[in-house]
């Protein structure tokens, strides 16, 4: 077997050291992270968890430890816009809107999921981050590192997790789905 594309490329690499399951992050940090989907079976559910979501924004926006995180991404005329709205004590820190073109909107959804990931753990002082998405079962998707497709990304993003878990024991994550 030719291995010289493991060394250019090592995150393609199944049986690569940083996904074996001793260094996982899902496997480390399992109770740092978690996921808060909307059952849209009920629509008692829909009006609670908005009520939640509004809470939540509501209740995060006075604290400067918390990084609130809104994306969206969506795909028209073959060209996909996303953005991500970041916010840490009521304040807008970041709208960071990308535009591209040949592009899945998986793709361009984990992109900005990663770029708000990445802007809200560059402050020490925060140690928490909600993130608001409408796809629950794509930011799931993140933690699970056997998926060749996206590896590039789930790669990035873990990193960036696994510094910010580290930092302070008391760090965490979470995601909420908000139906579109």
């Amino acid at each position: 077997m030719d291995n010289r594309f493991n060394k250019v490329f090592p995150l393609f690499d199944p049986y690569n050291s940083k996904f074996s399951p001793s260094t996982r992050i899902i496997d480390t940090f399992s109770s740092y992270f978690s996921f808060y989907p909307f059952n849209k079976h009920s629509k008692d559910n829909f009006a609670s968890h908005l009520y939640q979501l509004d809470n939540l924004t509501i209740m995060f926006s006075e604290d400067p430890l918390y990084a609130l995180i809104v994306t969206d991404a969506s795909i028209k005329f073959e060209m996909a816009t996303s953005i991500a709205y970041i916010y840490i004590c009521n304040k807008s820190i970041v709208k960071k809107p990308h535009y591209t073109v040949n592009i899945t909107s998986t793709e361009a959804k984990l992109f900005i999921i990663r770029c708000g990931i990445n802007q809200a753990t560059t402050s020490q002082k925060i140690s928490k981050i909600i993130v608001i998405t409408d796809l629950i079962h794509l930011a799931k998707r993140i933690f699970n590192s056997l998926l060749h497709l996206f590896q590039l990304h789930i790669a990035s993003i873990l990193s960036e997790l696994r510094k910010f878990f580290t930092y302070n024991p008391n760090n965490s994550i979470e995601f909420w789905e908000c139906p579109s």
